[in-house]
């Protein structure tokens, strides 16, 4: 993947761990993007942080909601269905336009055999377009299903969605980020980057998210919540 138009050495693919693939996306974006940019970037996660966000997510132990959402074929998933066969790993992700969601659906991909052996199943959620999800499940070669969530509801259901602040959507626009044609609508709303077990009895069994979306739990460590 490319970087500001400038090619990384690497894609996430070949990191041992989905910390190391963040970290240079990181060292990247520090490299690449202008301070004042990467400044105003900083101030919207504190922004986030000092809302208390986080602390108001779906918690473990809470009951999950249960969604039908199409796939990257236009296909419903039911996360009913899903649940009969075993546990669902359910990763929240911003689209395919950000780097650091990059990183995470390739460790996810990469981690799929630990969940399938478990006896679960992955998805990952982006309020992208059925389209958007298409091209990234194409381009990463993905083996999960890329569900597309409009306006966010399921995303609301879970406590994730914030609204991305108006010097940050500036920002964006100018680096031709354009989420409302992504997203297919204006609202300028995002989920926070999350990842959640959800054991077959529709209980919440793990559940982490961060302000800070270049943050992401390690798939391994999710994973060790799919045996309950």
């Amino acid at each position: 993947m490319k970087w500001r138009g400038l090619e990384e050495s690497k894609s996430g693919l070949g990191h041992a761990t989905l910390k190391a693939a963040l970290d240079e996306r990181r060292a990247l974006m520090e490299q690449y993007v202008p301070a004042e940019t990467q400044a105003l970037n900083r101030r919207a996660v504190e922004e986030l942080r000092a809302s208390s966000i986080a602390e108001r997510i779906l918690p473990a132990g809470a009951a999950a909601p249960s969604f039908e959402l199409p796939d990257e074929d236009g296909k419903t998933v039911s996360s009913k269905t899903l649940l009969e066969t075993g546990p669902l790993v359910v990763i929240f992700l911003r689209g395919r336009w950000c780097p650091f969601c990059v990183a995470t659906a390739e460790a996810w991909n990469q981690a799929l055999p630990l969940v399938r052996a478990a006896g679960g199943s992955l998805v990952a959620i982006s309020p992208q377009t059925v389209h958007q999800s298409y091209l990234m499940h194409e381009q990463h070669n993905l083996g999960f299903p890329l569900l597309s969530d409009a306006a966010n509801r399921v995303a609301r259901q879970f406590g994730l969605v914030y609204r991305m602040a108006p010097y940050q959507q500036e920002i964006y626009s100018r680096t031709f980020v354009n989420l409302p044609f992504i997203n297919g609508d204006a609202s300028w709303e995002l989920p926070l980057p999350a990842a959640y077990v959800i054991a077959p009895d529709g209980r919440v069994r793990y559940a982490a998210a961060d302000p800070d979306y270049t943050l992401r739990p390690e798939p391994r460590v999710v994973c060790a919540h799919l045996a309950g």
